[in-house]
């Protein structure tokens, strides 16, 4: 289970960067804006850290020692897709930028010096996005491999007959098995399903 706050009730943010002074002074920034914030100078300390305390956005620089911030993003990415990624740079190029955003699922791509607006901006939409994918993951993490089925087809547009038909089962025990998912994922109807996978 991902936690959704720090003990103190603030969302968890971890700040990457091998310029100390830089890393620090995004977090205090963070943390004077009700973030629960942390600074990292070496990732292979922030995947040690995140493995027992996940975070919901990671604010990293592109351009470190042994593992850059691109390459921290597959091996985090193994660990938690909920996670919103915002690199940073002082060396920024239109293919780092593309690639962070397309490639590495990047939510932003900061020049350095930051633009404290633009990074806080990027930061709270980041931890909005990372709160709605985990619950969305609580909410259908505990469908039934068979009401998974189901959901996702009915998702999908098919209609209860059409889900019958496809995986072989009666139009009775889709509708049994739309009710269930309903009622453990707590939505009102169709629409709201279909919300969920949005």
């Amino acid at each position: 289970m991902i936690p959704n706050l720090d003990p103190a009730g603030r969302a968890i943010v971890y700040v990457l960067d091998d310029d100390h002074d830089l890393g620090a002074a995004v977090a205090r920034l963070l943390v004077r804006q009700g973030h629960g914030a942390k600074s990292f100078e070496d990732p292979e300390v922030l995947l040690s850290t995140y493995a027992g305390a996940p975070a919901h956005c990671i604010v990293t620089d592109i351009m470190m020692g042994s593992l850059d911030g691109f390459a921290l993003a597959d091996r985090i990415r193994t660990m938690d897709t909920a996670l919103a990624i915002v690199f940073m740079t002082a060396w920024p190029t239109t293919a780092n930028a593309v690639d962070s955003v397309r490639r590495y699922g990047g939510l932003d791509y900061l020049e350095k010096p930051l633009d404290e607006a633009r990074l806080l901006a990027a930061v709270a939409e980041g931890v909005a996005w990372s709160r709605q994918q985990r619950d969305i993951r609580a909410r259908t993490g505990t469908l039934s491999p068979r009401e998974r089925q189901v959901f996702d087809l009915l998702v999908q547009g098919h209609s209860n007959k059409a889900v019958a038909a496809i995986l072989a089962l009666s139009p009775k025990t889709v509708e049994d098995h739309r009710a269930a998912i309903v009622a453990k994922t707590g939505a009102s109807g169709l629409a709201q399903l279909i919300a969920l996978t949005r």
